[in-house]
């Protein structure tokens, strides 16, 4: 009997000792799931406000809006334009680059045909310093750093006292590697200058398409 009585006792704590250690590995494996979600959980959170945050001194040029009321990111993608014609007015070179509306307009004949643009056209004068070339065997000029962007849309209701084309300048400083809407946007150019061509919609430059 008391074999039996000892064998039970033993059975027992075997059991509970089994019991035991099922608890700490369940305890341990929820410890470890807790640690890791936490983890997780603060990794996600500060990717977000980093991306939320961005790039320190980042400048989103797209938030600037000239004194006339012009916002650049209305000209968002810009960089992709296809190319209209070149200038160059004394140290400054020129490339004039226009949305797909506006090109799509150059190519049926606007404004030879003495056709206006359409509204939403929008053109853009990306005007660079320039230099002579140090590499070049033959004497030309190149871009040094890049000045200005000049924007002009059309949105009759906006501009109707321009011809309905709104204009603005954003200027760049190389130093600082931003842009700011120029203060004098309002007087610079714009619908004094392009009212000597008026007949061709207040636009300056053909389509060069050779």
């Amino acid at each position: 009997m008391s074999e039996f009585v000892e064998k039970s006792v033993k059975q027992e704590r075997e059991e509970q000792k089994f019991e035991t250690g099922a608890e700490v590995k369940r305890l341990a494996g929820l410890t470890i799931f807790v640690i890791v979600a936490t983890v997780l959980a603060v990794l996600f959170a500060v990717a977000v406000h980093a991306e939320d945050e961005g790039p320190v001194n980042a400048q989103d040029k797209y938030s600037l809006i000239s004194p006339g009321g012009i916002a650049f990111s209305d000209f968002r993608g810009y960089e992709d334009w296809p190319a209209v014609s070149s200038a160059r007015q004394d140290e400054i070179l020129k490339v004039i680059v226009a949305n797909p509306k506006m090109i799509a307009a150059y190519k049926a004949g606007v404004p030879l045909d003495g056709q206006p643009f359409p509204e939403g056209s929008m053109i853009v004068k990306l005007q660079w310093k320039q230099k002579k070339s140090a590499e070049a065997q033959f004497a030309v000029d190149v871009p040094d750093v890049f000045k200005q962007a000049f924007v002009m849309e059309k949105d009759s209701k906006r501009f109707p006292k321009t011809g309905g084309w709104g204009y603005a300048v954003f200027n760049y400083d190389v130093v600082s590697g931003k842009f700011t809407a120029d203060a004098k946007s309002l007087s610079d150019c714009g619908n004094a200058c392009h009212t000597a061509v008026k007949a061709k919609d207040y636009i300056f430059h053909p389509y060069q398409t050779r």
